[in-house]
């Protein structure tokens, strides 16, 4: 039985009776439609439907699919012109949400998603939201047949399957670009690359989309650097270098912003936002302070030493961490989880876990003080570890004494005032107070999560894992409050978390894998199999997460227990 039919038959029958096309596939020439979901009512949750073309049909250039990098960066083209589509589609009248035909918005990050996938043969999958039309609790089937049957296959048809060929390959190319540029950052010697003419301010905190009238970035000489990207040719930009980088400058010019931007650089972004040929180390990860964040088994003693009343601190545990506290045990953390550079801005620290100056180290002597400021570990962290920093910094002048780059944001243009920082702490020296490391990195036992410990259920669900708000998890009886975490730029990403919570808890986590071995066990399913691979049955509004964000909320997990170290 054809689609057409099938609703018609449904017409005015109670709603639930939508439940007969569950599961079915129908074809709509050229293109399969299935519905993976029905809603239970029409104020529920939208159904969901699955729309697959063939790659026949498609006929994709090859060079298009020929790499993960290239259908990542054609299936968000397609998906933001579907979604394009399907808002200036006119919406059926009903109850509820009948009529609602939409698809995961973006924003300017292009992400692995699940939304709408490329496959490798050059196939593509489209997963839809859709509001079944209804009258009260009544199905209203021709206005679903106008919907599925008619309105549907108008709204594909504008994308698919004649794109434009030649908005696809700039998009794939300015993807493809970027992974280029970014893989060139090691052998340079860099952390991130800014190309020259780059937007980097944004019109607001909730609006993504370069200022107008923003000054266009421009590279002093001793800043530059050129890369050699594969279709825009050899591109003249700004050199972070590996290390230690300061960026100072006064209020307002434009400091947060540099590094806000180098921060997102770890993600690809789409062909005129302004930042789409910023590149930076894949393993860079912001860290701040964080109030009454829980912390579990974390070695903390690169940062805070012996605490009153014997408290360990190399196995450290709280229900509720100070700012100091939570800031060492983010870096512990991203280190544990491969970080390969911090970023900190000094308005989100906490001062104590920053630095101490000459007049509170006279004050208070150290072996009073358990806390390690960061200031003396890093330097040993990028020597030692390779482990590079780049901090904000506008009132910490002793930073100066271990930095090796310092950029000056004036007006939001950069400056290298990398010798005239050298001179300043030369003519005013730290003497005693000089930053030191007081001892070489502690190494930390691998911390193993108990099985145990990660429990979904909640009352009668024997499992119950969902994304709430925009940055949270309730994740059984907790909820997993990730709203400072800067780099997880998507609630489809925090979703995705859910998801993958949800799979350690049921196969992953056995008391014998470390974090790290988990994170890579997590990457290695996604890398070979797909975002599908790990979300949950077959959902369109989930974007792959980093390993860092992952890890992130399984620390702030405040049920996490770990297994003793032998």
């Amino acid at each position: 039985m054809d689609l057409h039919t099938s609703l018609e038959r449904l017409d005015q029958r109670p709603y639930p009776a939508y439940k007969d096309l569950r599961g079915r596939e129908f074809e709509l020439d050229p293109y399969t439609l299935c519905v993976e979901h029905v809603q239970g009512d029409p104020f529920a949750a939208p159904s969901r439907l699955r729309i697959d073309l063939p790659a026949d049909l498609m006929s994709l250039p090859a060079a298009l699919i020929a790499s993960s990098d290239a259908r990542r960066a054609s299936a968000d083209f397609f998906q933001r012109a579907l979604a394009a589509v399907l808002v200036d589609s006119p919406r059926g009248t009903g109850s509820g949400k009948s009529g609602v035909l939409e698809i995961l918005a973006t924003g300017p990050e292009v992400l692995d998603r699940s939304a709408l996938q490329v496959f490798k043969t050059g196939a593509v999958r489209i997963r839809l939201s859709v509001g079944l039309p209804a009258a009260g609790r009544r199905i209203l089937g021709r206005a679903a047949v106008e919907l599925l049957v008619e309105r549907l296959p108008r709204a594909l048809d504008r994308v698919f399957p004649k794109p434009d060929l030649e908005a696809l390959e700039r998009h794939v190319h300015c993807v493809e670009d970027q992974v280029a540029l970014r893989a060139q950052l090691d052998h340079a010697g860099l952390v991130a690359f800014l190309a020259e003419g780059s937007m980097l301010p944004r019109r607001s905190g909730v609006d993504s989309r370069p200022l107008v009238n923003a000054v266009p970035l421009s590279v002093p000489d001793s800043l530059s650097v050129t890369l050699d990207a594969p279709h825009a040719g050899r591109l003249r930009g700004m050199a972070i270098r590996k290390g230690v980088t300061l960026i100072v400058g006064g209020g307002y010019h434009g400091k947060s912003t540099l590094l806000s931007v180098v921060a997102l650089g770890v993600y690809d972004h789409v062909p005129g936002d302004g930042r789409e040929r910023v590149v930076t180390d894949a393993n860079a990860i912001t860290v701040r302070a964080e109030d009454g964040r829980a912390v579990r088994g974390v070695d903390l003693r690169p940062f805070i030493g012996e605490l009153p009343l014997g408290r360990r601190t190399d196995l450290f545990d709280t229900d509720d961490a100070s700012g100091s506290t939570s800031q060492a045990a983010a870096i512990v953390e991203a280190l544990e989880a491969g970080a390969t550079t911090l970023l900190i801005d000094e308005d989100t620290a906490a001062t104590n876990f920053m630095i101490r100056d000459a007049r509170m180290r006279a004050l208070v002597p150290p072996e009073q003080e358990p806390i390690t400021p960061y200031i003396d570990r890093v330097r040993q962290l990028w020597t030692e570890r390779e482990v590079s920093s780049v901090l904000v910094v506008g009132g910490a002048g002793d930073y100066l004494d271990v930095a090796d780059q310092v950029i000056q944001m004036d007006a939001y243009r950069p400056c290298d005032v990398s010798a005239e920082a050298a001179a300043v702490a030369k003519s005013l020296p730290l003497g005693g107070a000089a930053p030191r490391p007081p001892d070489p990195w502690p190494a930390a036992c691998a911390r193993r999560p108990a099985p145990s410990s990660l429990d979904p259920s909640k009352g009668k669900h024997s499992e119950r894992v969902r994304s709430v708000k925009t940055r949270a998890i309730e994740f059984g009886r907790e909820e997993i409050d990730l709203s400072l975490l800067f780099q997880l730029i998507d609630s489809a990403q925090c979703r995705s978390i859910g998801d993958l919570l949800l799979l350690l808890s049921r196969e992953l986590v056995d008391g014998e894998r470390s974090i790290p071995e988990l994170l890579d066990a997590v990457e290695k399913m996604i890398d070979e199999n797909g975002i599908d691979s790990v979300s949950e049955r077959g959902y369109g509004d989930r974007a792959r997460p980093r390993r860092f964000e992952l890890a992130a909320a399984l620390n702030r997990l405040r049920s996490l227990r770990l297994v003793a170290s032998p």
